[in-house]
C-alpha cells in the first residue's frame, strides 16, 4: 500500500540537499517538494496526532512557504473534507502533489525538519529519512555568504560577534540531532549520505539510496540538470543548476587558520566522527577557552529564550564511538 509521505530529506541548511532534492525529483517514481516545510507549524512538536481543526488547516495554508508544495490553497482545502486527523491532512496534501506530477510516490526536501524527526516519526511511522551530511567547515564557508541578522543561524546575537563559532555550533546541533533522533529506528526508516560521497560517485550514492526508498534506481537522476543549467555572473551553483561539482567550496584553500581551529574546537569530535580529516588534531589553549566562552555564551542566549534548541545542546560524541565509526 503506497503511503504520503514516502519520504523526508532533511540535514543541516547548506548541506547539499537541494542537490539530492533534484536528483530523487527526477526519478519517474518520486515527487519531491522544495521547502515547503509546513509539517512542523501546523502542529505542536510534542503533540502527535490529533483530531484536524479548521486552525490546522488556516495555519498551513497562509504559511508563507506553503506556497512551494505546488497545492493550492482551494486543493489544500479540499483535501481537508475528506480527513478527519492531521496526520490524515498532510498524507493527503501529499497525495495530492503525486497526482498533480504524475507520479505514485511523494516526499520533501527540508533540511530543519532534521530537528523535528520524533514529531514525523509519530505523525508517519512509515515515513523513511534520509539525512544529508557535510563536512561542517564548508558548511561554515556557505553558512558566512548565506546567513545574516535575522535569518538563520543570525538570529543569534553570538553572530555580530563570532559568525565561525556560530556556524560550529549550528552545524554541531542539527548533525547530532539528526543522527540521534534517527538512529532511534530501525534502519529500515533512516539513512544518511556525505555530501562529499554523493559529489565523486553519484551513481553508486543513488543506487544506494533508491534501495533504501524501495524504488529501482534510475538514469533520470543523473540528468536533473540537463535543459535548466544556466550561465551567468553572480549566479549560485544552485541557481545556476550545475551538475554535481566538486570544490565550489573547500575550507582548505578558502578557510582562515583561526576560524578552522575554532570550528574544530567546537565540533571536531563530529568532523571526526563522520571521517573528515582534522586541520587541528590539537587545538590550542587559547582557542579552547575562547570556544568554551562562545558556547556558553550560545547555550545562555538560546536557554533565555526558551528555545526547545537548548536542551539539545549537550549532545556530545562519544570518542570510542568515533574512532570506530571512522574505521567503519
Amino acid at each position: 500500500m503506497v503511503t504520503h509521505p514516502h519520504f523526508f530529506v532533511v540535514g543541516c541548511p547548506r548541506s547539499g540537499t537541494t542537490l539530492l532534492q533534484r536528483m530523487l525529483d527526477a526519478h519517474p517514481q518520486l515527487a519531491v517538494a522544495n521547502d515547503a516545510h509546513f509539517i512542523h507549524h501546523g502542529i505542536h512538536r510534542r503533540a502527535g496526532d490529533v483530531p484536524l481543526t479548521p486552525h490546522h488547516v488556516d495555519r498551513v495554508v497562509s504559511l508563507r512557504s506553503f506556497h512551494r508544495f505546488a497545492v493550492s490553497e482551494a486543493e489544500a482545502r479540499d483535501a481537508a473534507r475528506g480527513v478527519s486527523t492531521y496526520a490524515e491532512f498532510v498524507g493527503a496534501l501529499f497525495a495530492r502533489l503525486a497526482a498533480t506530477r504524475r507520479k505514485p510516490l511523494s516526499g520533501e526536501k527540508a533540511p530543519l525538519y532534521v530537528r523535528y524527526l520524533p514529531l514525523l516519526h509519530s505523525l508517519f511511522p512509515r515515513a523513511r529519512v534520509v539525512h544529508v551530511v557535510r563536512d561542517g567547515r564548508d558548511v561554515a564557508l556557505s553558512t558566512l555568504e548565506w546567513a545574516r541578522p535575522g535569518l538563520g543561524p543570525g538570529r543569534v546575537e553570538l553572530w555580530r560577534l563570532e559568525p565561525v563559532a556560530v556556524s560550529a555550533l549550528f552545524w554541531r546541533w542539527h548533525v547530532t540531532t539528526g543522527l540521534r533522533d534517527g538512529s532511534a529506528h530501525e534502519p529500515s526508516l533512516y539513512h544518511e549520505v556525505l555530501y562529499e560521497r554523493l559529489l565523486d560517485d553519484p551513481e553508486t550514492e543513488l543506487q544506494t539510496i533508491s534501495a533504501f526508498l524501495g524504488v529501482p534506481y534510475a538514469d533520470d537522476m543523473l540528468a536533473y540538470h540537463e535543459g535548466k543549467t544556466r550561465k551567468g555572473r553572480g549566479l549560485s551553483a544552485k541557481s545556476a543548476w550545475l551538475p554535481p561539482t566538486r570544490g565550489l567550496r573547500d575550507w582548505r584553500r578558502d578557510m582562515a587558520e583561526n576560524d578552522v581551529e575554532l570550528f574544530e574546537a567546537l565540533a571536531g569530535d563530529v568532523l571526526s566522527f563522520y571521517g573528515y580529516d582534522r586541520g587541528y588534531p590539537e587545538v590550542s589553549e587559547a582557542t579552547r577557552t575562547h570556544a568554551e566562552r562562545c558556547r556558553a555564551q550560545w547555550e545562555a542566549e538560546l536557554r533565555a529564550r526558551n528555545r526547545p534548541m537548548a536542551s539539545l545542546l549537550d549532545l556530545r560524541i562519544d570518542p570510542a564511538q568515533a574512532t570506530q565509526r571512522a574505521l567503519a
